[in-house]
């Protein structure tokens, strides 16, 4: 999600005169990476263990465990970390936020570090307290080829990606509630993607697995190719929504002014010229300023 912004006055200039912001941020975004990664991964590795302990359990349960832990996961760890990092937990969504100018070069790297090493973190954390082997790696399903793969990744990363940049980037009413929509778009895209091809989305959650358990999968760079490209999809949408100026195609979405509510329908059909609530004599809504740019 969007980053707040650095202080101005750091004593240097150019590229790392927020140099000390972004380590800082870049700290508090392992420890917010952590936090989701150990709850997520956690939730996977008790699915695991639940399924193998119970006959009655069905592969579409499993699924909708696994979706909900991480959908949750991220709703809650974005939650309490939106007003301190950002909350990106993902180098594909930094990714984004740099394209379109968000955050720095710097700490974009620094973030990309921090997330991977969250990753890494989190598995080994759900490792050690954890009975059997780590259940968390991302891999491909038999029935799916390397090329499926990298685009469904693709295609589910792009919707973080612009979940991300919609919700939280953009600045409107409903910004504070970014982790709900964003939180349930992970949850969505896990729904579709997490029988296929685990539904990472998110290098760090691929990468940090993978690394706990020595690579055990040749296709785990499905998880950077298809998640990088998810990027810059979901960047170039976003580009495209702003510089054809979105908003104008359905102005006043966001307004909270009960004046802007559609007029009495049943007044309109009879005719009726009483004022009413945001009506003109007419019966027609009154426009503010703002539905006219």
């Amino acid at each position: 999600m969007a980053t707040t912004t650095a202080p101005a006055n750091t004593g240097r200039t150019g590229l790392f005169s927020t140099l000390s912001s972004d380590l800082n941020g870049a700290f508090l975004e392992f420890v917010g990476t952590t936090f989701f990664l150990l709850f997520g991964l956690g939730g996977i590795q008790a699915a695991n263990s639940e399924t193998l302990t119970s006959a009655a359990a069905s592969n579409i349960e499993h699924v909708m465990y696994i979706s909900l832990c991480m959908g949750f996961s991220l709703l809650v760890a974005a939650w309490l970390f939106f007003r301190v990092t950002g909350a990106l937990f993902n180098p594909n969504v930094s990714l984004a936020l740099l394209l379109v100018g968000v955050i720095g070069p710097v700490r974009f790297v620094l973030y990309c570090i921090a997330q991977l090493l969250g990753g890494i973190a989190a598995a080994a954390v759900v490792y050690a307290l954890t009975p059997g082997p780590l259940a968390s790696n991302t891999f491909l399903q038999q029935n799916i080829n390397l090329a499926q793969g990298v685009f469904i990744e693709m295609f589910i990363t792009a919707a973080l990606c612009l979940a991300v940049l919609m919700l939280a980037a953009e600045k409107h009413h409903t910004t504070p509630l970014a982790p709900i929509g964003i939180g349930l778009t992970l949850f969505a895209c896990h729904l579709f993607a997490v029988y296929y091809t685990g539904a990472a989305m998110n290098t760090a959650r691929s990468f940090g697995p993978a690394v706990v358990t020595g690579f055990p999968y040749s296709s785990h760079w499905v998880y950077w190719v298809g998640p990088f490209l998810g990027s810059l999809l979901g960047a170039f949408f976003y580009a495209i929504l702003k510089h054809y100026r979105y908003w104008r195609l359905n102005p006043g979405q966001d307004a909270t002014e009960n004046e802007k509510s559609p007029s009495d329908p049943i007044g309109r059909l009879m005719g009726t010229r009483k004022r009413g609530n945001g009506e003109a004599s007419d019966g027609s809504t009154r426009m503010s300023n703002d539905n006219r740019v």
